[in-house]
């Protein structure tokens, strides 16, 4: 059983984050101050989780004087920049405030594993071993593990490309943690799930009063990556006015804050990451073709699950007990019969919907056994974009089905949502769709990618 210190001054963020971590198992120690911690004497614990902000001493002074014992800072989102200065001094990862508890517990069992495989004397090991947390042994990951070996330590940039839920940032978090970057932080952002008005803030900063809104100076993630690694996740949704200035951060190192005139040099690695064909993209004018060609300096290729037939199994008993884990429920198996549900079915959403699968089955299961019906899987839906519905009415019609049409035409929620979003896109702005729908635009987003709906080109332009 591992132990871990937590070093927090507020007692409600210090008993809530010892009563989660217990219910995983870990034995849990608590500290209010970097002199209390030091009192406990932080080295014959397994890890630190400590506040950045202290009374007295701030919780970076554990990470010097806890070593060799690792340190996760914790701090709030507003202090993104303190937290990239943690990581510099030798912490090996930060949670920002408010947490998420999954995100904690991946961090924790992180960098424990880290901490661990760093401890354990060295052993023979394949060429191609499968770095921490990609599951498979099939032959296509198998050149999947090569291309990470050879290519993190190498320094350029990446291009990783495969459909949504394949593991694309886990290859991101591999090269890093192999690369000369290694304790130098890695920021991970989503490009989809940042609205374009706000990207190019995100990414490259801005100066108090650079727009509306725009109170105080900020810090872009670009420059938050200095010195270590940025991996943009759908880089095809990028605006292209974000691409030109991204474009000059690979080719001269510089990015200049919205609203400054002047220019900071960064040391950043990129890694991207796209489910779209970008060359095509660039083609049609929605991606810049000299951008593709600087990304484009290493490719990885990460297949789906479905063409992984030897793997699946072993990646559902592996997400099956972190899934009993977290939900307390350890014992639970699959059946025979889910096996071979789980081993014929085509997992359009990959690895992600199958986590989510057993998730629901860990959940749902009465007894011992997980059974099909606990699972929640069903047949891809007909409807798809190569085969449109037949029959449609020669004059446009943009009303909303009523709750019988949809009955009597046997629709699934899904195909509901499939076909609207497909029949209206072209009128509708992501916001409108999103209201007719009833959901979030974050919403949308990720139901597009689970279903494979990408964004047309006439809609980005008029979203708001």
């Amino acid at each position: 059983m591992s132990r871990i210190l937590i070093v927090e001054d507020e007692a409600i963020i210090r008993s809530a984050l010892r009563r989660l971590l217990e219910r995983h198992d870990y034995q849990v120690s608590e500290a209010g101050s970097v002199d209390e911690a030091e009192a406990l004497d932080p080295q014959r614990f397994d890890l630190v989780i400590s506040d950045l902000r202290l009374p007295g001493t701030q919780g970076t002074a554990l990470i010097e004087r806890a070593a060799p014992t690792p340190v996760v800072i914790m701090t709030s989102y507003a202090s993104m920049r303190s937290a990239v200065e943690a990581l510099k001094q030798g912490a090996v990862d930060y949670v920002a405030k408010p947490f998420d508890h999954d995100d904690l517990l991946k961090t924790v069992a992180r960098a424990l594993e880290q901490h661990a495989a760093e401890a354990a004397p060295p052993a023979a090991t394949s060429s191609a071993a499968p770095p921490q947390e990609l599951i498979g042994d099939c032959e296509a990951m198998q050149v999947v593990y090569t291309r990470i070996r050879k290519t993190a330590p190498a320094d350029v940039t990446v291009l990783i490309q495969g459909e949504s839920g394949t593991g694309k940032e886990l290859v991101a978090r591999a090269i890093h943690s192999q690369s000369q970057r290694a304790r130098a932080p890695l920021i991970c952002v989503n490009c989809a799930a940042i609205p374009e008005t706000l990207i190019e803030s995100e990414l490259f900063g801005h100066e108090k009063g650079a727009f509306t809104g725009a109170n105080a100076a900020r810090t872009g993630l670009v420059e938050a990556a200095d010195g270590g690694t940025l991996f943009l996740d759908e880089i095809g949704e990028l605006p292209l006015d974000a691409q030109a200035r991204l474009l000059r951060v690979l080719q001269e190192g510089e990015i200049r804050k919205i609203g400054s005139v002047e220019t900071r040099h960064v040391n950043v690695r990129l890694i991207a990451a796209t489910h779209r064909d970008l060359r095509a993209m660039s083609k049609s004018g929605e991606f810049r073709l000299d951008l593709y060609y600087r990304l484009n300096v290493m490719q990885i290729d990460l297949p789906p699950l479905r063409d992984r037939e030897d793997d699946i199994l072993k990646i559902a008993d592996v997400l099956l007990e972190k899934a009993c884990r977290r939900h307390g429920r350890g014992g639970l198996k699959l059946s025979r019969a889910a096996r071979r549900e789980i081993r014929d079915y085509p997992w359009p959403g990959n690895v992600r919907e199958l986590e989510n699968a057993l998730e629901r089955g860990v959940i749902l299961a009465e007894g011992h056994l997980i059974h099909p019906d606990d699972l929640g899987l069903h047949p891809a839906p007909p409807l798809s974009r190569s085969q449109p519905k037949p029959a449609a009415p020669a004059t446009p019609d943009t009303r909303e089905p009523s709750e019988a049409e949809l009955d009597e035409e046997d629709l699934s929620l899904e195909d509901y949502f499939q076909h609207f979003v497909l029949e209206h896109q072209d009128q509708m702005s992501e916001t409108e769709l999103a209201q007719k729908l009833g959901i979030s635009r974050k919403c949308l987003w990720e139901r597009r990618q689970r279903l494979g709906i990408p964004r047309r080109k006439s809609a980005r332009s008029r979203t708001g």
